[in-house]
């Protein structure tokens, strides 16, 4: 597949809205609706599944396989290293129990010892447990014949969630596997057939799909009105369906530097919280104003994202996949593809 610059943009732009929400958190100024960079990522997540098992053909265990390589080796990464600071006392709050490490390794949840919540170790991983659900089920959607596998994953989702709202599970691991934020993986799913049908919505309706979408998640923050998968979930369909109309329409320019964000946006989603905890504490000393301490702390976390996107993740998946580096770097020859979340 074509690189979608759109799918890129939206990709760097929810990395980003979700370090805003982790340094507005820390530094006093509330970025709320920055959280929704989640629900982006999942439906950009099922489109780019969809879209990409419809092109090239994969057997169900290569295409999990190629998914966990993906994910796994820096998320575990930066797992082990909260763990290693909370051995060594620079996390005072995180409390260690051997069922949280290895549901966080295992990506299940398990309540935290910490808060109780059913956060792994390192908190932004909660979305992964998501993600690799959502590659579980849809690698076995992959043994069906490519115009079964939308309404299989439409019916073992939906299931879920109206299980959910029916019959609530008692035990909240559980009941994780029935939020309606799964949903949005099958939302994602079904674009990604609209968009290979050609059937998205002409350029002037994705126009104002977008400004709708920006207009409602301003709302939310503003107003502070109801925040959750019900909420954010259908402004983040419309959103990636406004940007895949601007798509199928050649709008979309070329931005290189906003395209590489797209390529590192896993990066910083993942090592972002590092950098904003340190700048936040230092900066907390300077009583600096909540915008000026907000702004360098996502300069900060996006830095560190994008050096550990360099230096990590870049060399990393070279080597899982067999590929040779040099000097821990990938050739300097580069080719456009469709990146994956």
């Amino acid at each position: 597949m074509p690189t979608l610059y759109s799918i890129q943009y939206l990709r760097a732009f929810a990395a980003l809205a979700v370090v805003l929400f982790h340094a507005g958190e820390k530094s006093g100024l509330h970025f709320t609706i920055g959280a929704a960079g989640v629900d982006v990522f999942f439906v950009v997540s099922g489109f780019i599944m969809m879209a990409i098992s419809d092109a090239r053909s994969a057997s169900p265990g290569k295409f999990f396989k190629n998914r966990l390589l993906r994910i796994v080796p820096i998320y575990w990464a930066a797992t082990l290293l909260m763990i290693a600071g909370a051995l060594a006392g620079a996390f005072p709050n995180l409390v260690l129990s051997l069922p949280h490490v290895l549901g966080s390794l295992l990506f299940l949840p398990v309540a935290s010892p910490s808060t109780g919540a059913l956060w792994p170790v390192l908190v932004q991983g909660w979305t992964l447990n998501y993600e690799i659900f959502f590659y579980a089920v849809f690698a076995l959607t992959l043994f069906a014949r490519p115009s079964a596998r939308l309404p299989l994953l439409a019916l073992v989702f939906g299931t879920l969630v109206a299980i959910g709202l029916v019959m609530p599970p008692e035990n909240p691991s559980v009941g994780f596997y029935t939020a309606p934020v799964i949903l949005e993986f099958v939302a994602g799913a079904a674009l990604a057939k609209l968009w290979q049908r050609g059937a998205v919505p002409p350029a002037p309706i994705g126009l104002a799909l977008i400004c709708l979408s920006i207009a409602g998640f301003a709302a939310i923050q503003i107003f502070k009105l109801e925040f959750d998968a019900w909420s954010c979930g259908p402004l983040a369909i419309m959103l990636v369906t406004g940007a895949l109309s601007l798509e199928k329409s050649r709008s979309v320019p070329k931005i290189p530097a906003l395209a590489y964000l797209g390529d590192a946006s896993y990066s910083i989603y993942i090592w972002h919280t590092f950098a904003v905890s340190v700048a936040v504490k230092i900066l907390s000393s300077a009583s600096l104003p909540p915008v000026a301490a907000t702004t360098i702390a996502v300069v900060a976390g996006t830095l560190v994202g994008v050096l550990a996107y360099e230096a990590l993740e870049r060399p990393m998946q070279a080597l899982v996949r067999g590929k040779r580096t040099n000097l821990w770097r990938l050739p300097a020859k580069q080719t456009e593809r469709q990146p994956v979340p």
